[in-house]
């Protein structure tokens, strides 16, 4: 795991760009299980070494998850946000889809809107406990 605050290096770069992700499950329903989170966990961490990024950071509730992610300058964020969603969509409907169907429905997971603030450096925690953190969860 890299130190959110140790530079990393591109081809002609260097850089230490570190983002707060927020998604949220379509209509706010509560579908993320505990397995789902682990799995999730799983699924971001490998999307995003995909796209030389890095997963410093994951946790999650029921309808929605929180990630701090070192993103790669040669990506934008919502190409990688797209990544994400598509990847972890579909994996989570294809292995828990019992437990899916009768909460939501058709082909989406995740709501088509996203959160996204630069942290430079900061925790999880810290981010989520800082005043506009409240209302990213609501």
């Amino acid at each position: 795991m890299v130190d959110m605050y140790e530079w990393r290096t591109g081809r002609s770069c260097v850089f230490n760009n570190i983002v707060h992700l927020v998604f949220v499950t379509k209509y706010r329903r509560d579908v993320l299980t505990m397995e789902m989170l682990t799995a999730l966990n799983e699924i971001m961490k490998e999307t995003c070494l995909q796209m030389n990024c890095e997963l410093i950071e994951f946790n999650g509730e029921d309808d929605h998850i929180h990630m701090l992610v070192s993103v790669h300058p040669k990506h934008s964020v919502s190409n990688l946000v797209g990544k994400l969603k598509g990847k972890s969509s579909y994996v989570l409907r294809r292995s828990y889809w019992d437990e899916i169907k009768g909460k939501l429905w058709g082909n989406h997971f995740w709501s088509p809107s996203y959160c996204i603030v630069s942290c430079g450096g900061a925790s999880l925690e810290v981010v989520q406990n800082r005043p506009f953190g409240p209302a990213l969860m609501n």
